[in-house]
């Protein structure tokens, strides 16, 4: 997260002061903090957190610390320092704290002030501002103030009890200042909760060393018994006492730079930019509905013990399979993502490279069974080759629409699934080989060398293969088929469409007809409009045909629940409250 986050104090003598800030630099150490003034390696710290490295080092400043080389910088001068201990936070020898962040080479640093002119002075007024004008009631919580030329700043304020200061206790804030007001807002509950961990972590350690002191001399009787001298010139500036007094912890700066770097590192992880172009497809929302199914099963499953299930009842969700033979294929890869991480031979790489395979009318009839909600069944030995059939089929269909057995060793109702693999020795029952609701694609030893012309070295091993289509109801090759059918086999054809393109426009495609079958649903099951009426409609969508109305309905089974109660709540909210008036 490119911020600062700093510790400011209220001075009694010059008023508003900046202890000690951390920052984040995604380029070479600035001047005082690189390696040519690295006077010595004596000193040298490493601790390890969350992925971060802090190294304290030995090395040379210039007499004004944090100050520019030039004279005339508008950076921290000598007499805006304040000597006393209570507003130094390092020593002026001391080199200041540096860490690395090894996942992304980010470096944190940390200073007394930042080296850089313009970022001092942004700090200075943060610092100013979070201490004097822009307080909470009772002067202590956090703030968020700043505008575009300065910055934005989260501020909380708090105080730490000392024995010796005016009303036992000072006056502290720790700010975070960066440029995107947005991202600041947004992080606004974060870092709420972490800045407040530190404070009472430094307010805790300041109580036991009051109480100590309290204990031993009360300051407040002898206060009473002293007599009034003006209290400036009482204490010419000597009871600031440093922090790490206050909290009797040498160790303090060390502390408080790993906690800023690792707030500034933790916070910049916790969001990240994510182009939306819309509302979220039916797709994304089905499968979202998934995920959180499976996490609700997968709780319900701790602390039960898990029962074996016989071999003949594969584990079925819709859209994904669990096969028993194969876990690590439990959840559906996407078609892309699977043959990336999956390059092998004798699987199906696209559409495009399996209609090349099956030949132009028999991935014609396959595709239309799978579009039509028609049960898919192959048989084959070669079960990679059967989930890389599935993968590809599976992509001109909306996901709510797609169930999956990979591997079974009997036959399984179409209720269960509309993709079915099975080896070759199990019997499929006769029924269901004349029926018109189902295809068979049946995987067999080649008699010949080459079926087909292999474009690339890798298909010549699909050579081996024969694949024998067939179907109760053969689509006939005059048959028009579902409007969208030929608009894929066109894309599919087009030799100037890269596979990438094909599959953009199949999620074009998907998201028209799904458009369509939400009309459709709102029109027939929530609407309840008459038969006339909705052939009307159909017309209007261009889907009158036959086959467009099957696929229609059957694809209105892959609509999302979250959008099918969104429908009913909108429809049935203005009849409750014509009712209530």
């Amino acid at each position: 997260m490119n911020a600062i986050v700093a510790l400011c104090h209220f001075c009694e003598l010059h008023g508003p002061r900046t202890l000690f800030c951390t920052e984040v630099l995604h380029s070479p150490l600035p001047q005082g903090a690189s390696s040519g003034d690295i006077s010595g390696q004596n000193e040298q710290v490493e601790e390890e957190e969350g992925g971060i490295q802090m190294s304290s080092r030995i090395r040379s400043h210039s007499p004004a610390e944090g100050a520019s080389a030039d004279s005339s910088s508008p950076g921290p001068k000598k007499s805006d320092m304040c000597e006393a201990s209570g507003c130094r936070s390092l020593a002026g020898g001391h080199p200041g704290y540096v860490s690395h962040d090894k996942e992304t080479s980010i470096k944190y640093v940390s200073h007394q002030h930042p080296n850089h002119p313009q970022l001092f002075s942004i700090v200075r007024q943060a610092c100013v501002r979070s201490l004097s004008c822009e307080v909470c009631p009772g002067r202590e919580g956090p703030i968020f103030f700043g505008d575009e030329q300065h910055g934005f700043v989260f501020s909380h304020t708090f105080f730490i009890k000392d024995s010796l200061a005016r009303g036992f206790q000072r006056w502290y804030s720790i700010i975070t200042i960066m440029m995107d007001r947005i991202y600041l807002i947004n992080s606004w509950p974060f870092l709420l909760g972490k800045i407040r961990g530190i404070i009472d972590e430094l307010q805790g350690k300041a109580l036991k060393v009051f109480e100590a002191e309290q204990y031993g001399c009360p300051q407040r009787a002898q206060r009473m018994n002293t007599a009034f001298t003006p209290f400036l010139h009482q204490r010419n500036g000597n009871a600031a006492r440093s922090l790490t007094s206050l909290t009797n912890d040498e160790n303090l700066w060390a502390c408080l730079h790993t906690s800023f770097a690792w707030l500034l590192k933790a916070c910049g992880s916790r969001l990240t930019e994510k182009l939306l172009e819309g509302a979220p497809t039916e797709d994304t929302l089905v499968q979202m509905e998934k995920l959180a199914d499976l996490k609700e099963e997968s709780e319900g499953w701790d602390g039960s013990e898990e029962e074996e299930k016989p071999s003949s009842q594969p584990d079925v969700v819709e859209g994904q399979e669990l096969s028993k033979c194969s876990p690590e294929t439990s959840l559906m890869p996407d078609c892309n993502s699977w043959n990336v991480a999956h390059r092998r031979l004798s699987v199906f790489r696209s559409l495009r490279h399996m209609r090349q395979v099956l030949g132009a009318s028999a991935f014609r009839m396959l595709a239309w069974h799978v579009l039509m909600g028609n049960q898919v069944i192959w048989k084959a030995r070669d079960m990679d080759l059967v989930q890389s059939a599935f993968d590809v089929l599976q992509t001109m269909l909306p996901v709510g629409c797609v169930r999956i057995i990979s591997h079974s060793d009997q036959y399984e109702e179409a209720y269960r699934c509309n993709f079915l693999g099975l080896s070759p020795h199990v019997q499929i029952p006769s029924h269901i080989l004349s029926s018109e609701f189902a295809v068979l694609v049946e995987v067999r030893t080649a008699t010949r060398s080459s079926l087909y012309p292999a474009l690339f070295d890798d298909e010549q091993s699909l050579n081996k293969y024969e694949f024998v289509v067939t179907s109760g109801s053969p689509v006939a090759a005059d048959r028009v088929g579902p409007t969208i059918l030929n608009k894929i086999e066109a894309a599919l054809t087009n030799q100037n469409l890269s596979v990438d393109v094909v599959d953009q426009c199949l999620v074009c495609l998907k998201e028209e007809w799904m458009n369509k079958v939400k009309v459709l649903f709102k029109f027939t099951k929530v609407d309840s409009r008459p038969k006339e009426d909705t052939q009307k409609l159909l017309s209007i969508l261009g889907a009158a045909e036959e086959d467009n109305v099957k696929l229609l309905k059957f694809w209105m089974t892959g609509l999302s629940k979250t959008y099918k109660s969104h429908l009913m709540s909108t429809v049935r909210s203005p009849t409750s409250s014509e009712s209530r008036n």
